[in-house]
């Protein structure tokens, strides 16, 4: 039996709950040193995916022990053998699936995980992955999907949260120059790592001609973001917080300046190995606040309430 942290029921406190965890075959379990709370996560907590129902175990950003050795988990469960995994674009497998969704996850003590998502890490500060790798990945991904090249100024919208704080820092190590969206409060902490801050909506109006914007937040600033992309600028779909209907306002001012509005799926493994080394080769700084398992709903309602710059962390 091992302590795990349950989604009993959609939009409320998970309960730590002590639960049988027995390796299937190919499978292995892993010591969970630290666990990451994506905003994915945050969905799945609020009933965002339809397919997935109670009891579930969250946390797909893993890293811990197998066999007194550091090593990380790749949270994607893939088939391996669709047309998108031969070809290396293996987040887009047709029979995708998280831990954490459609199997137990990380916010536990012990997690079961396939053999062949394990790899080993080059030090056993897991903290810091936990914090950083899922999101600096997806940043690496959707740059590359934008075709982000040195020079180019990059609006990002949530620049002070998980993913947002971790990809402003790879754009500027890729040469790009970075205005970055926030709240007042993390102001301070977002200029370390930015050309530009704006806070509010104030980049509709001080923000113009950008060439490419990573859009974190979805609904609340798609349109202020199309607003401030050149002709023939991209916009990548990296998430939508609110979880709201996306609506064009001006649909075409987008047509006129033949905008790209494309999506951005995760990323894929070589990339999330490519995080984990610049992590580890201090890169990028990653920004965390730890709390203990027992303490999951304190970090849901500090990151739902943006009270955190970065990634909340559990560290059982």
């Amino acid at each position: 039996m091992v302590r795990a942290a349950v989604i009993e029921e959609f939009g409320r406190d998970l309960r730590m709950e002590d639960v049988e965890m027995e390796p299937g075959p190919g499978e292995v379990p892993v010591e969970v040193r630290a666990s990451g709370i994506c905003g994915r996560d945050l969905v799945v907590w609020r009933g965002g995916f339809r397919n997935l129902r109670p009891p579930l175990i969250p946390g797909h950003e893993v890293f811990g022990e197998l066999d007194g050795r550091p090593v990380g988990v790749f949270g994607a469960i893939t088939c391996g053998t669709c047309r998108y995994c031969r070809s290396g674009k293996e987040n887009l497998c047709e029979s995708l699936t998280f831990l954490g969704e459609g199997r137990p996850g990380g916010y536990a003590e012990v997690v079961d995980v396939p053999l062949g998502n394990v790899f080993d890490l080059p030090d056993s500060d897991y903290p810091r992955y936990a914090a950083a790798a899922c999101p600096l990945a997806t940043a690496i991904h959707s740059s590359r999907i934008a075709g982000i090249r040195e020079g180019e100024r990059v609006l990002v919208t949530g620049a002070g949260g998980g993913v947002g704080i971790h990809a402003i820092q790879y754009l500027r190590a890729i040469g790009a120059k970075v205005i970055s969206a926030t709240s007042e409060g993390k102001v301070d902490v977002v200029s370390r790592y930015s050309d530009q801050v704006v806070t509010g909506r104030e980049f509709s109006r001080d923000v113009r001609e950008v060439d490419a914007v990573l859009e974190i937040v979805g609904s609340d600033t798609v349109n202020e973001s199309l607003r401030s992309l050149r002709r023939e600028g991209r916009l990548v779909l990296v998430g939508n917080v609110g979880g709201r209907s996306i609506e064009l306002v001006r649909p075409a001012m987008s047509i006129m300046r033949e905008h790209a509005i494309l999506g951005s799926a995760a990323f894929t493994k070589s990339e999330y190995l490519e995080a984990v080394r610049m992590i580890h080769e201090g890169m990028i700084e990653p920004h965390y606040r730890t709390y203990p398992l027992e303490g999951v709903n304190d970090a849901y309602r500090d990151v739902a309430g943006g009270r955190i710059v970065g990634r909340a962390v559990l560290v059982p």
